[in-house]
């Protein structure tokens, strides 16, 4: 009996009880079906295969600096993993249906390239803890840069679109009403700003992540082998390692907060998204869609649909709802790993996969947009947008503005009850409504003269908005840069 036992014991250590798993030693058997089917992650955690193996070969390389591998068993390995990673990018190899992570995956695939011998000697002073926080930082990274390119693509189309339009005027709207005329440019570069503090916001994650690598923090507890995490950190292209081993593993802020980034970058989007779709109609007839970047409809052959923008209209939908999700799963885990960290990846994995799909085709679309300067010009005066200006003309005629501001109302009301603008009352009507309104009002009756007279810094003079226009392409350089 006793020798049966020995025996079983001893299979169990060669072979393993859980084929495809890193774990299994202490059960006599593998998991049940569903137990396996619920467990299974290589459905999607396969694409972080590539960053697996950099952190394999920087963790070789500790293992021999601390005398665990000798020269030949490193050699090997470092082979063997660089042959495994030429198959994985060719696709040659892939996940096993047995498999139950990408780790399990690559340990069972790096073992048939190099034997069982040395190939399982790579999993001492590691846990797949430490190696998953490790690798999704470094996956995230990489298309944090992705993202933050394209997001320059689109400032840059609406740098252009706005230096093309420079002179050409259209109402401004607050509450969605007309309220002051200003450059289209002006407002262009209005969407420009938010997306460069979505790229500064990817630049503040990064710096952050950065310094932070969790491998060498193993299970929880950190590892007694002697290892460096510091070499493997800078290896991995981090700045240095995780001060505390527990956080390490356990920590998802860097997934929850570029889980906001990407969703800020599609509500950024989406509210451009929505201008494109009012600005499109025949009620506003602002834009025309190029044909490339619209579709049809299969049964009305006049339509022209703004689907571009109303597919980032919904995604941004999307993007808010995994971080929402993320957040949820975050909110009450104690420490340290949890298995709940498995539903981490998908959402975030999603919000990269979805924005590196929308923002081509996004900038596509406002790259070309014609817009029909003559009518954004010609309503740019109306529903009264240069009361303002009366109000801000009296306060440098000496009027206390909230005399002046009643002033222009009235003349408001005035306009209402003739059916006539602002700039078609008469000397006598103006002279009407209040002894301060002489015919010198009429110096800020005009689009231009209005436009002109704002400024100050941050306004829709021309000369403020070319000042604006070359800001933007200096911060479009200074983020270029950052990403090589």
């Amino acid at each position: 009996m006793t020798g049966s036992v020995n025996d079983s014991t001893a299979g169990a250590a060669s072979h393993g009880t859980n084929t495809g798993a890193l774990w299994g030693g202490r059960f006599a058997g593998g998991p049940s079906p569903a137990l396996a089917a619920l467990s299974k992650s290589t459905h999607f955690d396969w694409r972080l295969a590539p960053y697996d193996l950099a952190g394999s070969t920087a963790h070789a390389r500790v293992l021999h600096g601390a005398g665990l591998l000798t020269d030949g068993d490193l050699d090997r390995l470092l082979a063997g993993i660089e042959s495994l990673a030429a198959k994985v990018a060719s696709g040659e190899v892939v996940a096993a249906e047995s498999d139950e992570d990408v780790h399990g995956a690559l340990e069972r695939l790096l073992i048939e390239e190099v034997g069982p011998e040395v190939g399982g000697r790579l999993r001492a002073g590691r846990s797949r803890n430490d190696q998953i926080a490790t690798l999704f930082k470094v996956f995230l990274r990489d298309h944090a840069r992705v993202v933050a390119g394209q997001v320059l693509d689109l400032v840059d189309a609406l740098a252009d679109q706005a230096r093309k339009h420079l002179g050409d005027p259209m109402p401004g709207r607050t509450h969605l009403q007309h309220a002051q005329p200003v450059l289209l440019s002006h407002h262009l570069l209005a969407h420009a700003w938010p997306l460069l503090r979505d790229v500064s916001r990817l630049r503040d994650w990064d710096a952050r992540v950065a310094v932070d690598s969790p491998y060498g923090a193993g299970a929880l507890a950190g590892s007694s082998l002697g290892l460096d995490p510091e070499q493997v950190a800078r290896e991995l292209g981090f700045d240095g390692s995780s001060p505390n081993s527990i956080d390490g593993t356990a920590a998802r802020d860097f997934v929850a907060e570029l889980a906001f980034v990407l969703a800020m970058v599609g509500v950024d989007v989406s509210r451009q998204a929505e201008e494109v779709i009012l600005w499109a109609t025949k009620e506003f007839g602002f834009v025309e869609l190029d044909d490339a970047y619209s579709t049809g409809s299969s049964i009305m052959p006049q339509k022209k649909n703004p689907d571009i923008a109303e597919l980032a209209r919904g995604k941004a939908g999307r993007v808010i709802g995994n971080l929402a999700g993320l957040l949820a799963t975050l909110k009450a885990l104690p420490l340290a790993y949890n298995r709940d960290l498995q539903e981490d990846k998908e959402p975030v994995f999603d919000s990269v996969d979805t924005l590196e799909v929308l923002l081509p085709a996004f900038t596509g679309m406002v790259a070309t947009l014609r817009f029909q300067t003559e009518r954004m010009a010609s309503l740019a005066p109306q529903g009264f947008s240069l009361a303002t200006d009366i109000a801000e003309w009296l306060v440098r005629e000496g009027v206390p503005f909230r005399e002046a501001h009643e002033v222009a109302g009235a003349c408001v009301r005035r306009c209402e009850q003739l059916g006539v603008e602002l700039d078609e009352l008469t000397d006598a009507q103006f002279a009407e409504v209040s002894s301060h309104l002489t015919p010198g009002v009429r110096s800020v009756l005009t689009v231009e003269g209005s436009i002109a007279s704002r400024s100050g810094r941050g306004g829709t003079a021309p000369d403020r908005v070319t000042e604006q226009l070359a800001e933007v392409r200096q911060a479009i350089a200074e983020h270029r840069a950052w990403l090589g």
